[in-house]
Order: structure tokens, then sequence, then C-alpha cells
């Protein structure tokens, strides 16, 4: 929310107040409180007719300083709540002549003593990030309504990332981004997953905690500000501190909840009907055999939306003009392997048969006079499930598990951005926080469903919508875009944002959502999807089956499959360690080389995972600039090709390369099967290891396909003699890449010392 009229005036009809300084402060073991009034307190009678600010220092878990800032206090609490890991700390409280010191583990706060109100924080010993005077604020805007405001310091070269997934620029200053969840496509400045979370390449990360419409000037009215504020009368955020941006994001995530882990199978390809297109059994199974006629591995079928009948979303009944063995047809498309998704929202049309039932029970949101809300948007007539309602929460789990019970193994939720704010919920939740946090719930209770019916390591959603806390039901796909090299390229900066904002795993609708896809973005658009965290064909009046692209569509689809199957080892280390870190499995270039400037506004590249650096091609041409950070020779995973480090580069590949780069003195561990996502990955695996180091370590699990480690592989180059450990139960070769040479070694368990 912009208020100010240049640097010292302040928009007309808005009333601002700002804490002139710290009167006085009350301690207890783990909590500092700060008394501000809004003028300078030079004696007693100045403290009669004015306001102050309220601010708690707190913390809520190791390396993290809370700071809640309340004008009146006594505001009903009716806001829906992020779940916090919150954690008891030991904290310093301190004083000096002219600070206040919080200190938590490494990171503390300076509170000044003297005529202004000033907070510093600090990392060992390093400041961060600054809210100067006149920086936190008391506002009235200009139609009467209440909130609080701070600005904290951007330095010179510092950048700020985040804020959910966001389509717009990778470095988010000189942006303003609104926390509104809205279903805008992937072309605008709207988000379907707002995360009022950013992180700096200073090292620091700031979480605002509510889920309200925050709205964030990131440069964008104080330039060397991001300034942020909340509706109502109070504001809380929480200063995250590290050594590095990944420590930040572990975190941060320890606060908010890891990423959920996907089951091993999900990383297979999943294919859709798409949305509009006319299907029926038929259909579904010349798609199916047609994959397996081509040799293309399938992992996962999609029914879209018309798996039920039309102006009847949602009823949860297959249409029996175009299924009329729905129990059947699941049987028989899972006896050739495949798992099975279904499309679901949190909507019901009124035509559909579930709607006088949730009618007359009350299991839908409501206007204030106590009407079921309605409206016309998407379906006609069509209410909305409310999930603080238990009975209704259960009503919605039961007919999903009857579907589960069918066969149906993993739920496409989609929506859940258009929720409304002239409503009344069954809790007496404040409408205005249940706008982002509606789909937190909605999500939660389908992915509880899926680990309860299914087991812990097999739930996964393809979800559309999120807000903070929705990493824990994974996986989250990137919404509509077009079939166009400019969406394909905005789709990843969505995901490497996303990434940066405390969630691991991202897909996309491979070839674009909306129609008019080529064979030449097809093509294109495939290499990347297949080099994602999760890969997916989606598409809205079109099918995306590779055959209707062309032969050498077929030959790039089954190519790129079948590379990812054979990096199923490597994938699922990575997903584990994604899972227990909270760094993001498909991450932006600055998580991992934050050290090399050049890799700061990277967008167009990214790491997959640790050690594999991919760079899609988003033009006609085949031609792509990457960039190859420092730190020694790089090798491409598909040709051998070296690259020096802390270079650009330029090239052109056909639909069958793009730089596919294996990071120096790494260990890629590849199964040998690559015609399906499960597998023995502790069995016949080949590790590479690319251009070992001298005396600097190397080392790789192995999980196998439960996500359970049985196996650690570590390597060192000692002066041309390569020492070799291999422990726990695995089997497999070594081939060492050396100059354009590789040598190839038979391991077993224990140590071994190679010489080439």
């Amino acid at each position: 929310m912009k208020y100010s009229d240049g640097g010292w005036l302040v928009k007309e009809g808005f009333e601002v107040s700002y804490p002139a300084h710290v009167y006085t402060t009350r301690q207890t073991k783990e909590k500092l409180t700060l008394f501000a009034p809004f003028r300078y307190t030079s004696h007693k009678g100045y403290s009669l007719d004015g306001g102050m600010m309220t601010i708690e220092i707190s913390a809520p878990a190791p390396n993290i300083i809370g700071v809640k800032a309340y004008h009146h206090k006594g505001v009903v609490d009716r806001f829906p709540k992020f779940e916090l890991n919150t954690e008891t700390v030991d904290v310093e409280i301190s004083e000096t002549e002219e600070h206040y010191i919080f200190t938590n583990g490494k990171m503390s706060l300076e509170v000044a003593k003297g005529e202004q109100f000033h907070l510093v924080f600090k990392y060992e010993g390093r400041i961060l990030t600054e809210s100067k005077p006149r920086g936190q604020a008391y506002i009235i805007d200009n139609f009467g309504k209440p909130h609080i405001s701070e600005q904290l310091t951007i330095g010179v070269g510092e950048s700020i990332y985040g804020l959910g997934e966001r389509f717009t620029s990778f470095v988010k200053n000189g942006q303003t981004v609104d926390m509104w969840n809205a279903d805008g496509g992937t072309g605008t400045e709207q988000s379907y997953k707002n995360i009022p979370f950013y992180v700096s390449n200073n090292r620091y990360g700031i979480f605002v905690n509510s889920s309200n419409k925050v709205s964030f000037e990131v440069g964008s009215e104080k330039v060397s500000r991001v300034q942020f504020s909340n509706p109502g009368e109070s504001l809380e955020y929480f200063v995250v501190g590290g050594q590095t941006i990944k420590d930040v994001l572990k975190n941060y995530t320890n606060l908010v909840g890891k990423p959920g882990l996907p089951p091993t199978w999900s990383y297979g390809l999943w294919l859709s009907t798409s949305f509009l297109t006319d299907y029926d059994e038929e259909t579904v199974n010349q798609f199916v055999d047609g994959m397996v006629e081509r040799d293309i591995p399938l992992e996962v079928f999609h029914f879209d939306c018309l798996w039920m009948e039309e102006f009847e979303w949602v009823n949860f009944t297959w249409d029996p003009r175009m299924f009329p063995d729905p129990e059947g047809m699941l049987s028989r498309l899972k006896a050739k392997g495949l798992k099975i998704c279904v499309w679901i929202n949190p909507y019901v049309a009124q035509k559909s048969i579930m709607f006088d039932e949730g009618m007359e029970k009350g299991y839908f949101l409501k206007r204030e006079n106590g009407d079921v809300w309605q409206w016309d948007k998407w379906q006609a007539g069509q209410a909305i499930v409310d999930f603080t309602n238990p009975e209704a929460t259960k009503w919605y789990v039961d007919k999903l598990e009857a579907l589960i019970d069918m066969g149906v193994d993993s739920f496409k939720t989609d929506f859940g951005e258009r929720i409304p704010t002239d409503c009344v919920y069954f809790d007496g939740s404040d409408p205005d926080y249940m706008h982002n946090y509606y789909t937190q719930i909605y999500n939660e209770v389908v992915y509880q469903l899926l680990e309860r019916k299914l087991g812990k390591n097999e739930a996964v959603l393809f979800a559309r919508s999120a807000t903070v806390g929705g990493q824990k039901f994974p996986v989250h796909w990137g919404g509509d875009n077009t079939a166009d090299y400019p969406s394909m390229a905005e789709s990843l900066r969505a995901g490497l944002s996303f990434g940066l904002s405390g969630f691991g795993y991202w897909s996309h609708d491979i070839g674009g959502f909306e129609s008019g896809c080529q064979p030449d973005i097809y093509k294109r658009w495939t290499q990347f999807g297949l080099l994602s965290s999760h890969s997916r064909y989606h598409g809205s009046w079109e099918y995306k089956v590779p055959w209707l692209f062309g032969e050498e569509a077929v030959e790039v689809t089954r190519k790129f499959t079948k590379l990812k199957l054979s990096l199923m080892p490597y994938l699922i280390a990575e997903s584990n360690y994604t899972h227990e870190t909270g760094v993001p499995m498909m991450r932006a270039m600055i998580i991992d080389f934050e050290q090399d400037l050049n890799t700061h506004t990277l967008d167009r590249q990214y790491m997959l995972g640790s050690n594999l650096l991919v760079a899609p091609i988003f033009n006609e041409e085949g031609i792509v600039q990457f960039y190859v950070p420092n730190g020694g020779t790089w090798t491409n995973y598909l040709t051998g090709e070296l690259y020096l480090g802390g270079k650009w580069y330029t090239q052109k590949y056909d639909y069958f390369g793009l730089p596919l780069l294996a990071r120096p003195n790494s260990i890629i561990i590849e199964g040998n099967v690559n015609s399906h996502a499960v597998y023995d990955f502790n069995k016949g695996f080949t590790a590479h290891w690319f251009e070992p180091s001298e005396n600097i370590a190397s080392e790789a699990s192995i999980y196998n396909q439960e996500s359970e480690l049985v196996a650690t592989l570590k390597a060192i180059n000692t002066g041309g003699k390569f020492q070799v450990d291999l422990s726990g139960d695995a089997e497999g070769k070594l081939m060492i890449h050396i100059k354009n040479k590789v040598k190839t070694f038979e391991l077993t368990n224990g140590s071994q010392t190679f010489e080439i």
C-alpha cells in the first residue's frame, strides 16, 4: 500500500503516525516489549492524548527474530493462522548506553535508546537490514481503514527474490506485489500462489505472518526500502538469518514446515486428457497404448474436468455417457502399470447432485443474510464448500474416498483462488484473511486423505493454488500458460521464485495450456518439462500426445522421458535432500552460487538438484546463451563436451540436445532401467564422477524406491589415485570422467583405490 507523496509528504486522505522513540520497555525471559509513543515524550504530560505502538520482540526458532507491532491490541482474533513450528529458544536480552540488544543464536536486534525509533538486524555482527526512523507506521487509509506498515532497508547491490510463484521479473526490486491469490494465468502480475516471504542476496529472509492482503513495495515507493503493510491493528514479521541463502531457506522452512516428500512414481511422465477435449475410454486407451507402441514410458494418466458431466462440476460421479464402467476402466488402466489422477475443485455447481444436499446441511459458504453464496463464474450457480465446517469437510472427503476405493491414486486440486470476501464462514473466520488461506485447508484435507488411504509416502497432489504451509502438500504446477516461448520463460521465472519461497517441487503444462502449440515449441518445452522436478503434458482444447506433433516429437519425448527415468537414483536423492532441508529441488542459480555475482539475475537456467545445470532453449533457432559458474570444468551430461566455469557460452542445438551440465567433482548416480520410475536404484547403477578435484571429497547418497537411505558412495582424488568407499546395500560400477576420457571400474562394498 503506497501512502507517501514523494520523500516528505503523505498522500491526500491518509493519516500516518510513526513510533517516535522507545519510551520504556518490559522484559521477560523470552520476550522484549517496546513501548513507542507516536510523539517524543520528554515529560509525563506528553503521555496524554496520543497513540503508541507496542512492539514485541521474540524468538520463535533458532536464528529467527520476530517483531509484532500493535496499535490497538484488543481486536477479537478471528483470523486463520499459519501453522508454525515454534521452539523454546534461549535468548539473551542486554543493554548498553545506546541500545537494547536482543540475541537469538547468531541473530541479534539492536534497538535504539535515543530520540528516534531505529531497529538494526544483524547476523554474526553483519547488518542485514534496518527499520530506520519513520519506517514503521500506523496508517489510516483514504477509506478510513487501519494498516500497520514497516520499511526495511535495501542495501547497495541488494536484490530481493521470492514472494511466491511470480511471473514478473525474477529480481523483485522495483515491483509492487500484493498477496492476493487470483486466477490470472501466467502472463500477468497476479499469482495463484502468494507467499509473504522474500529472500535477499544479503543472506536473510523476511516472512510476514498474515494471510491477509499484505502489500509489498520492493523499492517501488521508497527506492532503498522494502515496504510492507498489513490491514488492521497489528503486523507480525520474522527476520530469518543464515550464513548462506540455503541456510535462510532451511531456517525458514524449519518454522513453516518442510516440503512433503512425493512418492517415487510421481517423477515419471504424467499424461492428461486435456481440459475441454472430447474423450471416452476408447480415447484414453488410444493415448495409453500409443505411448506403449512408441516406447514412451508413461507413469500417470490424468482425467481432467470432463470425467464428470458438464454443468455439474463437481459431482464426483463419472459421466455415464463417456464412462459406463469406470471401475472396470480404472482396473484395466492400472493393469497396464499406470497410476490414476482425476481433476477436482472445491466448487459445487447448482445442477450437481451434491448441491441440494450441501445446501440443506449448511456445507457451503453463506452470505450475511444466511443465503448460500453463489455466482455464475466458472459453473452456473456454483457454491463453495466451507472447509471450516467439520461436517462439510467430512462430506467432501467421503466423496473423494469413494474414488480412491475405485482406483484413483491422486487428485489435481484445481482452483482455490476465487474465494469471496463478502461471505460468512461456519467458524466465524474473517473472510479477508480466509481468501488466501482457503487453499491451505482445501489442499490439506485432500492430501491427508491420500496419506490415510494410500500411505504416508504415497500421497501427492497436482495443486494450482497455495499459501504459506502449502509446501507440505506437494506437488504444485504453474497454472494456465500459453503455447509460446515468452510463456515458457515466464513459467520458469515463476518456478524459480516459488522455490525461493520455501516450496520444494514444481511443474508446468508442457507445450502450454492454451491452444496453438506448434511442433517446435512442443519439442523444446518437452526438454524443459522432463528436466523439471515433475513432468506433465496438459492442454486446453488440444490433446498433447507427441505423435500429433510429428515423428520427431515422438523421438524427443522418448529420449527425454528415458533420460529422466535413468536419473531417478539422483532425483530421489535430491528429493530427499529437499524434503529434509527446504532447499528446492529445481532452483535458481544464486542458491548454489551466491558468491558468483553473475548468477544473481539468472532466470533462464537453473539447477536440477545440486549437480545438474539446465538451460532450456527459448527460440525457434535453437540458440541458447548460458552462464557456467566459477569453480572448475563442467561436463555436458549428454555429449561429454567440457565448459570452463566463469564464462558465458552461446551454442546451437537440435531438438535432442541442450545444455545439461554436470558440476565439477560431482557424483551422479544413474540407474540401469529407463522404462519406469520405480525400480531398484541401488542395484546395477552407474556412478558418474565428473572432473574429480584434487583433495576435495565427493559424496553421493543412494536411496531405494521407498526413499530409504541404503548406501553411501564417497570418493576423493589424491594426486591421481582415486579412493572410493561404498557402504551399505548397493552394487554397481564407477565411471570417472577426466578431460574427455572415461574410465570404468566395478564397485564392491568397502574401500577401493583406482589409478588412471
